[in-house]
């Protein structure tokens, strides 16, 4: 799926690099926020190359090599590979690219209501603080919005 082709995927999320970094190393906010994607088999987090490997860099600039590597093994078999030009921006780059609903950040410089209005014309994405997303994520409205049966509940362990 690309935005190309103006699908949005509601159960798709982009994480930032800082993200990404705040849910290993802080928790909080972020490991909320990533939590309700994680619980749920049909949801999907989404990153180029360039995304994890921003991630990565991060977390080893922070703490060691040995535990970037680790986090970025488990981190690549979770997500959702998504090919990107490399002079663009990771995580917009990720979201447009896999027609994500959702951007989650720190920047922000994204997150102003003027630069969600401003991407409303490349592509129909939320940008926001993982703390709002955490804060507002209903599975069971998306789910049923999405299935055609009842929200099944939680069937991942977002530690598993």
């Amino acid at each position: 799926m690309s935005a190309d082709t103006e699908t949005v995927d509601p159960s798709c999320i982009v994480a930032d690099a800082d993200v990404l970094a705040a849910d290993v190393l802080v928790g909080g906010a972020s490991r909320n926020a990533l939590d309700h994607v994680r619980r749920h088999s049909w949801m999907s987090v989404v990153a180029s190359d360039e995304l994890a490997g921003e991630a990565r860099a991060v977390i080893a600039d922070l703490t060691t090599e040995d535990l970037a590597a680790e986090w970025y093994r488990r981190f690549d078999r979770e997500r959702v590979v998504i090919e990107q030009p490399s002079s663009d921006h990771p995580a917009l780059a990720s979201a447009y690219r896999a027609g994500a609903a959702h951007l989650l950040t720190f920047d922000e410089q994204l997150t102003t209501t003027a630069a969600n209005l401003a991407m409303k014309s490349h592509m129909s994405v939320s940008i926001r603080h993982p703390d709002s997303f955490a804060r507002l994520f209903d599975a069971e409205s998306l789910y049923e919005s999405l299935h055609d049966d009842s929200y099944p509940g939680a069937d991942c362990d977002p530690r598993g």
